[in-house]
């Protein structure tokens, strides 16, 4: 299990990088995911992996290539910098991933995320949002079954593939290159932040976790 967005810190050398109340911002941070990834992480006795800075410095979520790796603060770095921070936050946690994945094969990989309710002024509707590959049987039949037990558990509206597209570059697509379909699935959870420190959070992250509890996995297959 991971969660990339966990933190909005910086480290002391990078602290000025942006102001406070950016970093304290979902351009920092997923807030309330931490707290859902740490739930579950106790739920399905899961080791978990999270972020212990701000995505404004390298974004853990992203392939190298990707022109968000860096926010424009981390951009005015130069290009040395830029590779030695790659190096120092950003490799580590994306090997240990794999190496705890590889570890438990088969294995179903979880990665948690929050999104902000409203975007350019569109509300978004959805409030739990399972992110997968539709060109993968297995993912496709895990989160089928997840969203049916999801839905069951409350008032939720749980989407397949909203806000975001399950194949677009990340964490989880990125594994998907690297590891077989028949033994690697990649899920990811958003959780609208509506949600986060409302009166039902409680209730949102115990349905979370029961419904992954509930729903049936392939044989051995780890989390």
């Amino acid at each position: 299990m991971s969660c990339e967005h966990a933190a909005h810190d910086l480290p002391p050398a990078y602290r000025d990088l942006v102001p406070e109340a950016v970093r304290n911002s979902h351009r920092g941070w997923d807030a309330g995911a931490l707290d859902l990834a740490k739930a579950l992480a106790v739920a399905l006795d899961a080791p978990l992996h999270a972020g212990q800075y701000s995505r404004l410095l390298v974004d853990l979520n992203r392939s190298t290539h990707h022109r968000q790796l860096f926010s424009t603060a981390s951009q005015a770095l130069g290009a040395t910098e830029r590779a030695a921070i790659v190096a120092r936050y950003y490799q580590p946690f994306r090997r240990a991933v794999r190496e705890a994945v590889e570890a438990r094969l088969p294995c179903l990989h979880l990665s948690v995320h929050s999104f902000t309710p409203c975007l350019d002024g569109v509300t978004r509707h959805t409030d739990i949002g399972l992110l997968y590959d539709p060109r993968r049987p297995l993912e496709r039949a895990l989160a089928s079954a997840l969203v049916q037990t999801l839905r069951a558990a409350g008032a939720w509206t749980v989407h397949r593939n909203q806000p975001y597209r399950g194949c677009a570059d990340g964490h989880t697509t990125a594994l998907r290159r690297q590891l077989p379909g028949t033994v690697y699935a990649g899920l990811e959870i958003e959780i609208n932040q509506r949600w986060v420190d409302h009166p039902e959070w409680p209730h949102l992250q115990h349905a979370v976790c029961t419904a992954l509890r509930a729903t049936p996995w392939p044989d051995g297959a780890g989390i």
